[in-house]
């Protein structure tokens, strides 16, 4: 019996090589370019650290956690207007969002240097509501960075907000005195229309003054005539 030659073998029961036909598949579906927008197009970064961000439940009386990730202090180009943003750092899911205004203030919590305390009117879910939150960060340096920005922001839009005051303040002082140069033109106007009209009636006067000088006249004339036919008479008698 003769033997089969291993090597022969192995070729028969060798998988055959796939043929390259040349032709292309198209796509079933095709997706186009979508732009992202974050909404901080328009805002600057003026600070941006790592943190753990919690809130305090009244109803439960303590502290939850709201998540782990980036906060950021974003000003406007525009408006010169500065809020607080926090997204967690892998659904991206926004923690907090509000604005620094005036008389905002944050303050370092009991017994950890490295967390901070502050109270807020947060948009994060949608609707206005006031919020306590508490962040706390790797490093006591990051807290301290964190804290005086926050009061650096609310001190700058104190003295936006009295600037604006300010400006509104003179621009209705202006309209004030404009309108009263208006008013003041108004009334001389008004006191001149009176006089316009009184001094028609003395022309109107003058009229019977004629009147009353023509008769006068007539019976002059019929004096004179009178008199001429008097004489007429006394010379015939």
């Amino acid at each position: 019996m003769a033997s089969v030659d291993p090597e022969h073998r192995d070729d028969e029961h060798a998988p055959a090589e796939e043929e390259d036909t040349g032709a292309q598949i198209a796509p079933i579906v095709k997706l186009e370019e979508v732009a992202i927008t974050t909404g901080e197009e328009d805002e600057d970064a003026l600070l941006d650290l790592k943190a753990k961000l919690y809130r305090f439940d009244k109803e439960g009386n303590q502290w939850k956690e709201r998540g782990t990730g980036t906060v950021k202090f974003l000003k406007h180009k525009v408006s010169g207007k500065v809020r607080l943003v926090m997204r967690q750092s892998k659904t991206l899911k926004i923690c907090a969002n509000h604005l620094i205004i005036a008389g905002m203030t944050v303050q370092e919590h009991a017994g950890n240097e490295k967390s901070c305390v502050w109270v807020a009117s947060d948009y994060a879910d949608g609707e206005l509501k006031e919020e306590m939150f508490c962040i706390r960060f790797a490093s006591i340096e990051n807290n301290k960075s964190f804290m005086e920005m926050f009061q650096e922001v609310a001190e700058s839009q104190k003295k936006q907000e009295e600037n604006t005051d300010a400006s509104e303040t003179a621009e209705a002082l202006e309209k004030l005195s404009v309108g009263e140069e208006k008013s003041k033109d108004k009334a001389s106007e008004e006191e001149a229309s009176p006089a316009k009209e009184d001094a028609t009636p003395a022309k109107e006067e003058a009229s019977p003054a004629k009147e009353a000088a023509a008769p006068a006249e007539v019976t002059e004339t019929q004096a004179k005539k009178d008199d001429v036919e008097k004489k007429g008479e006394d010379s015939s008698a």
